[in-house]
């Protein structure tokens, strides 16, 4: 049966299932698709996008995946819509911020990184947003200034949002230091340190370590009832069984760096051909990794949902 939504303004449309969870207080989490679409090659963006969803609700949350479809940004993308993205794959347009309006206007389909899918999802009334890692500030920063757009949101949007960390592809103490100018509580679930995406922690601390979801959502609601602008940035580190080898990612890591600086790959192309060239070098582990913390932050993300209901009941408007 076809996804029903409803239109909330005119570049805004929700699910009935999405808006019916938010209206009797109940678990909802937001997901980004530019993992679906310029993440993983087809069909394992399909499967792994599925089971990401399903993974949330067996935890009893609502899932609500995020894209821009047709010149309108959706929350709760039907199972036709995931499928659409996940065989287009690098054909969908990549949308940050930035990218949305030209989206809107030209009325077309757009595949939305972590900073778009905040700033939706915060639109539409969403708690908690789970991701895979969040960008940040890149290497080398220092002569570009190049610094991601997610960084700027999660100082702006009311959320609690579950990640593996920044992706390992990016300069993480510059990262955590951008992330504390700006405001936004790093929490670390079931570890001091800060994790590194595909390696467990890094060397770097955390604001606060929990032991539980649970903890995280009260730190969540604190932050959200004190009027708090910025989110919760919950950190999972990636389940220990498919943890990568430090060595032998660094070693990864700086070869791919080589090879975008002698291709000239910069901007908004550079995250995803590094982590292509990682994912050649470790021979296809570093996305079992990724489709690995993917699920095990969907079940995080629907724990701190049910909580954070719990914590905050009522019925949640869309902004």
């Amino acid at each position: 049966m076809p996804t029903v939504f409803r239109r909330l303004d005119r570049y805004l449309e929700v699910s009935e299932e999405v808006l019916a969870a938010l209206a009797e207080g109940r678990g909802v989490v937001a997901l980004e698709s530019n993992v679906i679409a310029h993440g993983m090659p087809y069909p394992r963006n399909l499967e792994t996008a599925l089971a990401v969803e399903e993974a949330v609700r067996r935890g009893g949350a609502v899932p609500a995946t995020v894209a821009v479809i047709g010149g309108r940004a959706r929350v709760g993308c039907g199972p036709e819509d995931i499928e659409t993205l996940a065989r287009l794959g690098p054909a969908v347009p990549k949308a940050s911020v930035r990218d949305l309006p030209v989206l809107f206007a030209r009325e077309v389909t757009g595949a939305t990184t972590v900073a778009a899918t905040g700033s939706i999802a915060a639109r539409a009334g969403v708690r908690v947003f789970v991701t895979g890692g969040i960008g940040g500030v890149h290497r080398g920063w220092e002569g570009t200034f190049d610094i991601s757009a997610d960084l700027a949101v999660l100082g702006r949007v009311s959320l609690a949002v579950v990640c593996s960390g920044a992706k390992a592809v990016l300069d993480i103490p510059a990262t955590l230091e951008h992330l504390e100018m700006l405001g936004v509580t790093v929490v670390g679930l079931g570890t001091e340190r800060f994790p590194g995406f595909w390696v467990r922690e890094t060397p770097y601390p955390v604001d606060v370590a929990v032991s539980t979801p649970e903890e995280a959502a009260a730190v969540a609601a604190a932050r959200f009832a004190s009027g708090l602008p910025g989110a919760v940035l919950v950190t999972v580190p990636v389940p220990a069984a498919d943890e990568l080898a430090r060595e032998e990612l660094d070693r990864a890591l700086d070869r791919a760096l080589a090879a975008a600086e002698a291709e000239g790959v910069r901007g908004k192309a550079l995250t995803p051909f590094l982590l292509q060239a990682v994912e050649k070098a470790t021979g296809g582990r570093s996305l079992q990794a990724n489709a690995a913390l993917l699920r095990n932050n969907a079940a995080v993300g629907a724990r701190l949902a049910l909580a954070l209901a719990e914590r905050c009941p009522g019925p949640v408007s869309p902004a």
